[in-house]
Protein backbone atom coordinates (compact mmCIF):
# COMPACT_ATOMS: atom_id res chain seq x y z
CA UNK A 1 0.00 0.00 0.00
CA UNK A 2 3.07 2.81 0.76
CA UNK A 3 4.26 1.67 -2.56
CA UNK A 4 1.22 2.01 -4.36
CA UNK A 5 0.81 5.65 -2.41
CA UNK A 6 4.13 6.40 -3.30
CA UNK A 7 3.68 6.09 -7.12
CA UNK A 8 0.17 7.79 -7.16
CA UNK A 9 2.06 10.76 -5.11
CA UNK A 10 4.93 10.49 -7.62
CA UNK A 11 2.05 10.89 -10.59
CA UNK A 12 -0.35 13.58 -9.31
CA UNK A 13 1.30 16.52 -11.21
CA UNK A 14 0.79 14.34 -14.48
CA UNK A 15 -2.79 13.63 -13.23
CA UNK A 16 -3.42 17.30 -12.20
CA UNK A 17 -2.62 18.51 -16.07
CA UNK A 18 -5.05 15.29 -17.49
CA UNK A 19 -8.03 17.00 -14.90
CA UNK A 20 -7.30 20.26 -16.45
CA UNK A 21 -7.24 19.39 -20.00
CA UNK A 22 -9.70 16.53 -20.54
CA UNK A 23 -12.56 18.71 -19.16
CA UNK A 24 -15.54 19.11 -20.89
CA UNK A 25 -14.11 21.56 -23.67
CA UNK A 26 -12.36 18.25 -24.42
CA UNK A 27 -15.13 16.28 -24.62
CA UNK A 28 -17.21 19.00 -26.40
CA UNK A 29 -14.71 19.35 -29.29
CA UNK A 30 -13.63 15.48 -29.48
CA UNK A 31 -17.44 14.27 -29.38
CA UNK A 32 -17.93 16.63 -32.07
CA UNK A 33 -15.61 15.65 -34.00
CA UNK A 34 -16.62 12.37 -33.80
CA UNK A 35 -19.80 13.10 -34.36
CA UNK A 36 -19.31 15.25 -37.91
CA UNK A 37 -16.12 13.42 -39.59
CA UNK A 38 -16.16 9.63 -37.55
CA UNK A 39 -12.59 8.62 -36.31
CA UNK A 40 -11.01 10.37 -39.78
CA UNK A 41 -9.71 13.34 -36.71
CA UNK A 42 -8.08 10.60 -34.68
CA UNK A 43 -4.83 11.70 -36.05
CA UNK A 44 -5.73 15.24 -34.86
CA UNK A 45 -5.48 13.57 -31.34
CA UNK A 46 -2.41 11.73 -31.85
CA UNK A 47 -0.73 14.55 -32.77
CA UNK A 48 -1.79 16.72 -29.95
CA UNK A 49 -0.84 14.57 -27.54
CA UNK A 50 2.54 13.81 -28.84
CA UNK A 51 3.17 17.43 -28.69
CA UNK A 52 1.53 17.86 -25.21
CA UNK A 53 3.96 15.38 -24.11
CA UNK A 54 7.22 16.75 -25.77
CA UNK A 55 6.17 20.29 -24.34
CA UNK A 56 5.26 18.81 -21.23
CA UNK A 57 8.51 17.12 -20.22
CA UNK A 58 10.17 20.48 -21.89
CA UNK A 59 9.15 22.92 -19.55
CA UNK A 60 9.33 20.62 -16.35
CA UNK A 61 13.11 20.12 -17.44
CA UNK A 62 13.74 23.69 -17.64
CA UNK A 63 12.38 24.25 -14.07
CA UNK A 64 14.65 21.40 -13.00
CA UNK A 65 17.79 22.94 -14.20
CA UNK A 66 17.24 26.32 -13.65
CA UNK A 67 14.98 26.30 -10.53
CA UNK A 68 12.88 28.99 -11.93
CA UNK A 69 8.98 28.88 -13.34
CA UNK A 70 8.09 29.56 -17.26
CA UNK A 71 6.29 32.69 -16.47
CA UNK A 72 9.26 34.21 -14.45
CA UNK A 73 11.78 33.23 -17.20
CA UNK A 74 9.48 35.20 -19.48
CA UNK A 75 9.35 38.04 -17.16
CA UNK A 76 13.67 38.36 -16.30
CA UNK A 77 14.88 36.84 -19.64
CA UNK A 78 12.65 38.15 -22.48
CA UNK A 79 10.45 41.17 -21.06
CA UNK A 80 7.90 41.42 -18.44
CA UNK A 81 5.24 42.13 -20.81
CA UNK A 82 5.17 38.54 -22.15
CA UNK A 83 4.34 37.52 -19.00
CA UNK A 84 1.64 40.03 -18.65
CA UNK A 85 0.64 39.05 -21.95
CA UNK A 86 0.21 35.16 -21.24
CA UNK A 87 -1.50 36.20 -17.69
CA UNK A 88 -4.03 38.24 -19.60
CA UNK A 89 -4.29 35.88 -22.55
CA UNK A 90 -4.60 32.50 -20.43
CA UNK A 91 -7.36 33.97 -17.90
CA UNK A 92 -9.38 35.14 -20.73
CA UNK A 93 -9.42 31.94 -22.42
CA UNK A 94 -10.57 30.70 -18.70
CA UNK A 95 -13.09 32.59 -18.77
CA UNK A 96 -15.04 31.57 -21.25
CA UNK A 97 -14.32 28.02 -20.91
CA UNK A 98 -15.67 28.69 -17.35
CA UNK A 99 -18.95 29.50 -19.35
CA UNK A 100 -18.76 27.02 -21.16
CA UNK A 101 -18.34 24.47 -18.58
CA UNK A 102 -20.74 25.02 -16.41
CA UNK A 103 -23.14 25.61 -19.60
CA UNK A 104 -22.44 22.07 -20.52
CA UNK A 105 -22.49 20.73 -17.44
CA UNK A 106 -26.36 21.92 -16.48
CA UNK A 107 -27.74 21.05 -19.71
CA UNK A 108 -26.46 17.59 -19.48
CA UNK A 109 -27.46 17.07 -15.86
CA UNK A 110 -30.95 18.82 -16.98
CA UNK A 111 -31.44 16.26 -19.19
CA UNK A 112 -30.20 13.36 -17.48
CA UNK A 113 -32.70 14.37 -14.67
CA UNK A 114 -35.89 13.89 -17.06
CA UNK A 115 -34.83 10.21 -16.57
CA UNK A 116 -35.99 10.26 -13.11
CA UNK A 117 -37.88 13.13 -12.56
CA UNK A 118 -40.81 14.56 -14.61
CA UNK A 119 -39.73 17.73 -16.25
CA UNK A 120 -36.10 17.13 -14.65
CA UNK A 121 -34.49 19.92 -12.66
CA UNK A 122 -33.75 23.16 -13.98
CA UNK A 123 -29.81 23.38 -15.13
CA UNK A 124 -29.58 26.58 -13.12
CA UNK A 125 -29.57 24.69 -9.53
CA UNK A 126 -27.20 21.92 -11.20
CA UNK A 127 -24.95 25.33 -12.11
CA UNK A 128 -25.07 26.59 -8.71
CA UNK A 129 -24.56 23.47 -7.31
CA UNK A 130 -21.23 22.64 -9.51
CA UNK A 131 -20.03 26.07 -8.64
CA UNK A 132 -20.51 26.00 -4.82
CA UNK A 133 -18.91 22.43 -4.86
CA UNK A 134 -15.62 23.63 -6.69
CA UNK A 135 -15.54 27.05 -4.78
CA UNK A 136 -15.83 25.68 -0.92
CA UNK A 137 -12.49 23.17 -2.09
CA UNK A 138 -10.74 26.27 -3.55
CA UNK A 139 -11.35 28.22 -0.10
CA UNK A 140 -9.52 25.47 1.78
CA UNK A 141 -6.90 26.55 -0.06
CA UNK A 142 -4.47 24.29 -0.37
CA UNK A 143 -2.69 22.18 -3.58
CA UNK A 144 -2.42 19.19 -2.26
CA UNK A 145 -6.39 18.64 -1.16
CA UNK A 146 -6.90 19.91 -4.96
CA UNK A 147 -4.85 17.33 -6.54
CA UNK A 148 -6.27 14.50 -4.21
CA UNK A 149 -9.56 15.74 -4.92
CA UNK A 150 -8.50 16.13 -8.56
CA UNK A 151 -7.39 12.40 -8.88
CA UNK A 152 -10.45 10.85 -7.35
CA UNK A 153 -12.63 12.87 -10.68
CA UNK A 154 -10.06 11.95 -13.12
CA UNK A 155 -10.20 8.13 -12.47
CA UNK A 156 -14.29 8.36 -12.34
CA UNK A 157 -14.14 10.16 -15.55
CA UNK A 158 -11.36 7.79 -17.35
CA UNK A 159 -13.48 4.47 -16.02
CA UNK A 160 -16.68 5.97 -17.38
CA UNK A 161 -15.31 6.78 -21.24
CA UNK A 162 -13.46 3.57 -21.70
CA UNK A 163 -16.69 1.98 -20.67
CA UNK A 164 -18.56 3.62 -23.07
CA UNK A 165 -15.71 3.22 -25.49
CA UNK A 166 -15.93 -0.10 -25.51
CA UNK A 167 -19.87 -0.13 -25.43
CA UNK A 168 -19.69 1.76 -28.57
CA UNK A 169 -16.32 0.67 -30.15
CA UNK A 170 -16.23 1.38 -34.26
CA UNK A 171 -14.12 -1.14 -36.17
CA UNK A 172 -10.35 -1.49 -35.93
CA UNK A 173 -10.13 -0.73 -39.56
CA UNK A 174 -11.60 2.40 -38.93
CA UNK A 175 -9.99 3.23 -35.73
CA UNK A 176 -6.80 2.82 -37.94
CA UNK A 177 -7.87 4.82 -40.67
CA UNK A 178 -8.46 7.90 -38.47
CA UNK A 179 -4.46 8.14 -37.92
CA UNK A 180 -3.79 9.02 -41.31
CA UNK A 181 -3.82 12.82 -41.30
CA UNK A 182 -6.39 14.05 -43.92
CA UNK A 183 -8.57 16.83 -43.63
CA UNK A 184 -12.19 15.79 -44.52
CA UNK A 185 -14.54 18.17 -46.76
CA UNK A 186 -16.30 21.20 -45.47
CA UNK A 187 -19.58 22.33 -45.93
CA UNK A 188 -22.11 25.01 -44.88
CA UNK A 189 -23.10 23.08 -42.31
CA UNK A 190 -19.30 21.58 -41.47
CA UNK A 191 -16.41 23.66 -40.11
CA UNK A 192 -13.71 21.26 -39.99
CA UNK A 193 -11.05 23.63 -39.76
CA UNK A 194 -12.49 25.57 -36.44
CA UNK A 195 -13.10 21.83 -35.24
CA UNK A 196 -9.60 20.63 -35.63
CA UNK A 197 -8.23 23.84 -33.92
CA UNK A 198 -10.37 23.34 -30.98
CA UNK A 199 -9.40 19.77 -30.93
CA UNK A 200 -5.24 21.07 -30.64
CA UNK A 201 -6.75 24.22 -28.65
CA UNK A 202 -7.68 22.07 -25.28
CA UNK A 203 -5.13 19.47 -25.66
CA UNK A 204 -2.07 21.37 -26.80
CA UNK A 205 -2.99 23.69 -24.30
CA UNK A 206 -0.55 26.90 -23.55
CA UNK A 207 -1.65 27.08 -19.58
CA UNK A 208 -1.03 23.73 -19.32
CA UNK A 209 3.01 23.58 -20.17
CA UNK A 210 3.22 26.95 -17.70
CA UNK A 211 1.43 25.47 -14.80
CA UNK A 212 3.70 22.92 -15.42
CA UNK A 213 6.58 24.71 -14.68
CA UNK A 214 5.10 25.71 -11.60
CA UNK A 215 4.02 22.38 -10.06
CA UNK A 216 7.46 20.92 -10.33
CA UNK A 217 8.61 24.14 -8.61
CA UNK A 218 6.52 23.42 -6.12
CA UNK A 219 7.19 19.79 -5.97
CA UNK A 220 10.78 20.68 -5.25
CA UNK A 221 12.15 18.18 -8.20
CA UNK A 222 15.78 18.15 -9.09
CA UNK A 223 17.70 16.95 -11.68
CA UNK A 224 17.85 13.46 -9.80
CA UNK A 225 13.97 13.83 -10.64
CA UNK A 226 14.10 13.89 -14.12
CA UNK A 227 13.43 10.30 -14.76
CA UNK A 228 10.07 10.82 -12.55
CA UNK A 229 9.18 14.05 -14.43
CA UNK A 230 9.26 12.39 -17.66
CA UNK A 231 7.30 9.56 -16.85
CA UNK A 232 4.71 11.76 -15.06
CA UNK A 233 4.68 13.67 -18.02
CA UNK A 234 4.34 10.16 -20.27
CA UNK A 235 1.41 9.19 -18.25
CA UNK A 236 -0.04 12.45 -18.35
CA UNK A 237 0.07 12.41 -22.50
CA UNK A 238 -0.73 8.76 -22.45
CA UNK A 239 -4.15 9.38 -20.30
CA UNK A 240 -5.59 12.22 -22.34
CA UNK A 241 -5.30 10.22 -25.94
CA UNK A 242 -6.67 7.12 -24.69
CA UNK A 243 -9.63 9.29 -22.89
CA UNK A 244 -10.11 11.50 -25.76
CA UNK A 245 -9.69 8.74 -28.41
CA UNK A 246 -12.49 7.19 -26.67
CA UNK A 247 -15.09 10.31 -26.59
CA UNK A 248 -14.43 10.45 -30.10
CA UNK A 249 -15.81 7.12 -30.53
CA UNK A 250 -18.98 7.39 -28.90
CA UNK A 251 -19.66 10.56 -30.58
CA UNK A 252 -18.92 8.15 -33.73
CA UNK A 253 -21.12 5.57 -32.43
CA UNK A 254 -23.73 7.89 -31.23
CA UNK A 255 -24.24 10.50 -33.66
CA UNK A 256 -21.40 9.72 -37.06
CA UNK A 257 -23.49 6.48 -38.16
CA UNK A 258 -26.65 7.65 -37.97
CA UNK A 259 -25.53 10.97 -39.89
CA UNK A 260 -26.37 13.60 -36.93
CA UNK A 261 -24.20 16.66 -36.11
CA UNK A 262 -23.41 17.36 -32.98
CA UNK A 263 -24.91 20.96 -31.85
CA UNK A 264 -26.03 20.42 -27.94
CA UNK A 265 -24.01 17.65 -25.76
CA UNK A 266 -27.44 16.71 -24.55
CA UNK A 267 -28.02 15.37 -27.78
CA UNK A 268 -25.42 12.32 -27.29
CA UNK A 269 -28.29 11.93 -23.65
CA UNK A 270 -31.09 11.25 -26.21
CA UNK A 271 -29.48 9.28 -28.33
CA UNK A 272 -27.05 7.26 -26.31
CA UNK A 273 -30.23 4.88 -24.83
CA UNK A 274 -31.74 3.39 -27.38
CA UNK A 275 -27.75 2.23 -28.98
CA UNK A 276 -26.44 1.05 -25.53
CA UNK A 277 -29.39 1.86 -22.75
CA UNK A 278 -30.02 3.75 -19.73
CA UNK A 279 -26.74 2.41 -18.41
CA UNK A 280 -24.68 3.94 -20.74
CA UNK A 281 -26.54 7.58 -20.16
CA UNK A 282 -25.50 7.45 -16.51
CA UNK A 283 -22.29 6.45 -17.41
CA UNK A 284 -21.46 9.17 -20.19
CA UNK A 285 -23.67 11.85 -17.77
CA UNK A 286 -20.93 10.46 -14.65
CA UNK A 287 -17.93 10.66 -16.89
CA UNK A 288 -19.35 13.99 -17.94
CA UNK A 289 -19.63 15.74 -14.44
CA UNK A 290 -15.92 14.35 -13.67
CA UNK A 291 -14.44 15.65 -16.32
CA UNK A 292 -15.96 19.39 -15.85
CA UNK A 293 -15.36 19.23 -11.99
CA UNK A 294 -11.72 18.25 -12.40
CA UNK A 295 -11.28 20.87 -15.29
CA UNK A 296 -13.19 23.77 -13.18
CA UNK A 297 -10.82 23.42 -9.90
CA UNK A 298 -7.55 24.43 -12.27
CA UNK A 299 -9.71 26.88 -13.74
CA UNK A 300 -10.95 29.13 -10.59
CA UNK A 301 -7.27 28.70 -9.16
CA UNK A 302 -4.83 29.42 -12.39
CA UNK A 303 -4.82 33.74 -12.37
CA UNK A 304 -3.95 33.70 -8.53
CA UNK A 305 -1.53 30.74 -9.14
CA UNK A 306 -0.04 32.80 -12.33
CA UNK A 307 -0.48 36.17 -9.97
CA UNK A 308 1.70 34.35 -7.59
CA UNK A 309 4.03 32.76 -9.52
CA UNK A 310 4.83 36.37 -11.45
CA UNK A 311 5.76 37.90 -8.17
CA UNK A 312 7.83 34.76 -7.19
CA UNK A 313 6.05 34.19 -3.72
CA UNK A 314 4.60 30.92 -2.53
CA UNK A 315 1.49 30.22 -3.83
CA UNK A 316 -1.29 31.11 -1.04
CA UNK A 317 -4.60 30.68 -2.53
CA UNK A 318 -6.07 31.83 1.04
CA UNK A 319 -5.36 35.58 0.06
CA UNK A 320 -8.90 37.59 0.59
CA UNK A 321 -8.15 39.10 -2.75
CA UNK A 322 -7.93 35.61 -4.66
CA UNK A 323 -11.25 34.69 -2.78
CA UNK A 324 -12.84 37.18 -4.88
CA UNK A 325 -11.34 36.74 -7.98
CA UNK A 326 -12.13 32.63 -8.14
CA UNK A 327 -15.71 33.80 -6.57
CA UNK A 328 -15.79 36.14 -9.80
CA UNK A 329 -14.55 33.73 -12.13
CA UNK A 330 -16.43 31.03 -10.67
CA UNK A 331 -19.54 33.03 -11.27
CA UNK A 332 -19.59 33.11 -14.88
CA UNK A 333 -20.63 29.84 -14.80
CA UNK A 334 -24.30 31.02 -14.29
CA UNK A 335 -23.79 32.84 -17.90
CA UNK A 336 -25.33 30.28 -19.92
CA UNK A 337 -27.97 28.71 -17.81
CA UNK A 338 -29.14 32.38 -17.10
CA UNK A 339 -29.21 33.89 -20.36
CA UNK A 340 -29.97 30.50 -22.54
CA UNK A 341 -26.32 31.08 -24.86
CA UNK A 342 -25.55 27.95 -26.79
CA UNK A 343 -22.46 26.36 -24.73
CA UNK A 344 -20.93 24.52 -27.52
CA UNK A 345 -20.56 27.63 -29.55
CA UNK A 346 -19.00 29.27 -26.60
CA UNK A 347 -17.04 26.18 -25.42
CA UNK A 348 -15.68 25.87 -29.28
CA UNK A 349 -14.72 29.11 -29.67
CA UNK A 350 -12.49 29.35 -26.43
CA UNK A 351 -10.62 26.27 -27.27
CA UNK A 352 -9.85 27.36 -30.46
CA UNK A 353 -8.77 30.84 -29.22
CA UNK A 354 -6.36 28.52 -27.38
CA UNK A 355 -4.26 27.74 -30.65
CA UNK A 356 -3.83 31.18 -31.21
CA UNK A 357 -1.69 31.41 -27.31
CA UNK A 358 0.17 28.27 -28.96
CA UNK A 359 2.84 29.92 -31.44
CA UNK A 360 3.95 32.47 -28.21
CA UNK A 361 4.37 29.89 -26.00
CA UNK A 362 6.52 27.38 -28.05
CA UNK A 363 8.98 30.67 -29.46
CA UNK A 364 9.19 31.43 -25.56
CA UNK A 365 10.88 28.53 -24.92
CA UNK A 366 12.62 28.70 -27.99
CA UNK A 367 14.13 31.93 -26.80
CA UNK A 368 14.80 30.78 -23.24
CA UNK A 369 15.67 27.07 -23.50
CA UNK A 370 18.91 28.37 -25.86
CA UNK A 371 20.11 31.02 -23.82
CA UNK A 372 23.34 29.66 -22.07
CA UNK A 373 23.30 31.77 -19.21
CA UNK A 374 20.82 30.33 -18.03
CA UNK A 375 20.87 26.37 -19.14
CA UNK A 376 24.44 26.35 -19.27
CA UNK A 377 24.89 22.39 -20.78
CA UNK A 378 21.93 21.87 -20.70
CA UNK A 379 20.60 24.45 -23.08
CA UNK A 380 18.23 22.61 -26.08
CA UNK A 381 20.05 20.09 -28.92
CA UNK A 382 19.53 20.70 -32.52
CA UNK A 383 17.32 18.11 -32.35
CA UNK A 384 15.27 19.80 -29.87
CA UNK A 385 15.11 23.17 -31.36
CA UNK A 386 14.37 21.73 -35.24
CA UNK A 387 11.06 19.67 -33.37
CA UNK A 388 10.34 22.68 -31.51
CA UNK A 389 10.39 24.39 -35.01
CA UNK A 390 8.05 22.03 -36.65
CA UNK A 391 5.93 22.41 -33.48
CA UNK A 392 6.16 26.41 -34.04
CA UNK A 393 5.15 25.85 -37.66
CA UNK A 394 2.39 23.07 -36.79
CA UNK A 395 1.34 25.96 -34.25
CA UNK A 396 0.85 28.63 -36.77
CA UNK A 397 -1.54 26.17 -39.50
CA UNK A 398 -3.30 25.34 -36.29
CA UNK A 399 -3.95 29.70 -35.65
CA UNK A 400 -4.69 29.66 -39.25
CA UNK A 401 -7.24 27.23 -38.71
CA UNK A 402 -8.75 27.95 -35.80
CA UNK A 403 -9.05 32.08 -36.97
CA UNK A 404 -10.40 31.13 -40.40
CA UNK A 405 -13.12 28.97 -38.79
CA UNK A 406 -14.07 31.67 -36.01
CA UNK A 407 -14.63 33.98 -38.99
CA UNK A 408 -16.99 31.42 -40.92
CA UNK A 409 -18.87 30.42 -38.49
CA UNK A 410 -19.72 34.19 -37.39
CA UNK A 411 -20.04 34.58 -40.80
CA UNK A 412 -22.63 31.62 -40.79
CA UNK A 413 -24.32 32.93 -37.94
Amino acid sequence: MDKLNTIIKRLLPGIYLFGFTVGTGSVTAMAKAGADYGMSLLWTILISCAITYFLIQLFGKFTLVTGMTALQAFKQHIHPAVSIFFIVALTTQICGSVMGVMGILADVCYEWSKTFIEGGIAPIYFAIFFIAFVYVIFLIGKTDVFQKVLAVFVAIMAVCFLINFFMLMPPAMTILKGLVPTVPETGPDKNAFLVIASMVGTTVFSGLFILRSILVQEAKWTMADLRTQNTDALFSAFLMFVVSASIMAAGAGALYAQGIQLTQVTQMINLLEPLAGAAAVTIFTLGLIAAGVSSQFPNVALLPWLLDDYHQRKTDLTRPIYRLIALAISLLGLVVPIFNAKPIVVMVASQAFGALLLPATVASIIYIGNKRSLMKEHAFSPVTNGLLVLIFGFALIMSYMSINGILNTLHQA
